[in-house]
């Protein structure tokens, strides 16, 4: 019998956090109902497919890369990094890895990439459900250090709850530098340095139209589209580019909307 290893990942899009990945050789002898892509499963229902799979697999490991891992390599360089990680760490050898996306991390055993992998096979299902339930409960653990952020809720994604909190509070160190959302508070003589002279409404409000600003600006892909949500975003935000206190923070907007504008015109 080939033993064939799921591998998956959970949380590359958060703000903060390590990303964790896990690895798992399902035994055809055991039988696990339920198992599907983590994201369209409750957390209750996570959990329990989650001992079950402990109990019945031939073999599951799980591990991360650190937020430190990910600002100096990248996000998804820390991802790949965290998957040969969790495939190492089983103590049975899998002939092949079934990887969820499009990109496999190097590894001793024949590799193969899935799109949707998490919601099409079972081993890949079972890998996203051991990454997810692991994530969220160092999420949970975090939460205790750093209550006033709210992890426990939002895991660290970008909700916004959390980006409110950061606007009010700032990052804490166990946010991602390497996220436009967390790096704009270490840029030197820009936004840190007004930012915290700033009454707190208006702090989180600034804070919050660079980040939908930032949204904006990488999701932009036609001109037209582009120029009414810059409108939108002008007209929510109408008291921050009007208050004198915030204009660096404007600034900052205004010449990143002008480039993401003069980029869609020489396409």
């Amino acid at each position: 019998m080939s033993l064939i290893c799921g591998v998956d990942e959970a949380g590359r899009g958060p703000l903060a956090g390590p990303v964790y990945a896990a690895a798992v050789i399902l035994d055809p002898a055991k039988r696990i109902n339920g198992l599907a892509d983590s994201k369209v499963l409750t957390a209750e229902r996570r959990e329990v497919l989650a001992e079950r799979i402990k109990e019945r697999a031939i073999a599951w490991a799980v591990a991360y890369a650190t937020v430190e891992e990910i600002d100096r390599i990248n996000i998804l360089r820390a991802s790949l990094l965290a998957m040969r990680r969790a495939v190492e760490s089983l103590q049975v050898k899998p002939d092949e890895a079934w990887i969820d996306g499009n990109m496999c991390p190097d590894l001793a055993c024949t590799a193969r990439a899935f799109v949707d992998g998490d919601a099409k096979h079972k081993p890949i299902s079972a890998a996203s459900i051991l990454a997810k339930t692991a994530r969220d409960a160092e999420m949970c653990a975090l939460h205790d250090r750093f209550p006033q952020y709210g992890f426990d809720q939002h895991k660290g994604y970008a909700t916004a709850e959390h980006l409110e909190a950061v606007g009010r509070l700032g990052p804490c160190e166990i946010h991602r530098r390497s996220f436009h959302a967390v790096g704009v508070f270490f840029q030197p003589n820009l936004f840190a340095a007004t930012w915290e002279g700033m009454a707190e409404s208006l702090r989180i409000r600034s804070y919050r139209l660079y980040c939908e600003a930032q949204k904006l600006a990488n999701a932009a892909k036609q001109l037209a589209q582009f120029e009414f949500q810059a409108r939108r975003l002008r007209k929510t935000y109408a008291d921050v580019f009007a208050a004198r206190e915030a204009a660096s923070h404007v600034d900052m907007v205004r010449t990143l909307l002008r480039d993401t504008r003069a980029q869609l015109r020489a396409k």
